[in-house]
């Protein structure tokens, strides 16, 4: 009498199942990072904050956004690929710790890439008030970041010397003021217990470079005509992009 022994059945691969597709599945399960149902993001949660953070302000920084920062720091390749899939590039400085999107340019200039970002130039005021803020970061030789302090009346009387003469000061000074606002809006300015004080955010170094810095400033001592109109172009030194809508602006002596 012979011994017949039966071959053990794999119940986990059924006939007729297709070794790649397993190992497809074997790699989304082992890389899922599913925070809702449905959910196929390929990054993890902090990356998600990272990234959004990116898209809603104008720059993520580690004094701003520590959480956040930190994510960029350990998953820059992937956030830069998600970005570069909605024609954004990432730029990041990891000297003065801060990073910060821009819309991808094609190398030939024959292609046109569509943009969530709003290409919204700055007015004049905005503009001269910014030259102003680089330059007193270029002087201050303090160490550390965001220690240089400005004064609502400083910012006031240096754009005074840039506007065409006028009896109208009440009107200058309004501009003056939605200029200062704006740039707290995207974080040039940090505000600071006193409302007529404000450190100036030294992101402003990397998004306005010294070169760019030159040229505003000789553009602007001869731009002494307009009357308080945009200026031509896109905004220069700033990347355009969406205003930040919630309130996490510190508050310091």
């Amino acid at each position: 009498m012979s011994d017949i022994t039966t071959a053990p059945v794999d119940e986990t691969d059924p006939e007729g199942s297709d070794p790649l597709e397993q190992d497809r599945l074997d790699e989304r399960d082992d890389s899922s990072f599913a925070l809702f149902e449905g959910d196929e993001g390929r990054l993890d949660e902090p990356q998600r904050r990272a990234l959004v953070a990116l898209l809603r302000h104008t720059y993520v920084s580690a004094r701003t956004h520590t959480d956040e920062w930190r994510a960029i720091t350990d998953g820059e390749h992937q956030l830069r690929s998600r970005l570069n899939d909605l024609f954004l590039e990432l730029h990041v400085d990891r000297d003065r710790e801060v990073a910060w999107k821009r819309q991808a340019r094609s190398e030939s200039q024959r292609r046109s890439f569509p943009t969530l970002l709003r290409d919204v130039p700055y007015t004049r005021e905005e503009t001269i008030v910014l030259v102003y803020l680089r330059m007193r970061l270029r002087a201050d030789t303090r160490p550390g970041l965001d220690q240089v302090v400005v004064d609502r009346s400083e910012i006031l009387g240096h754009v005074s010397g840039f506007l065409p003469a006028t009896t109208d000061r009440t009107r200058d000074e309004s501009r003056v003021a939605k200029a200062v606002e704006r740039l707290v809006t995207a974080r040039i300015l940090i505000r600071t217990t006193d409302p007529d004080r404000f450190r100036v955010a030294s992101v402003v170094e990397v998004l306005l470079p010294l070169e760019q810095l030159r040229e505003l400033d000789r553009w602007l001592r001869n731009a002494t005509t307009d009357d308080g109109a945009p200026l031509a172009g896109a905004a220069p030194g700033l990347p355009a992009g969406p205003a930040d809508t919630d309130d996490e602006g510190e508050a310091d002596a």
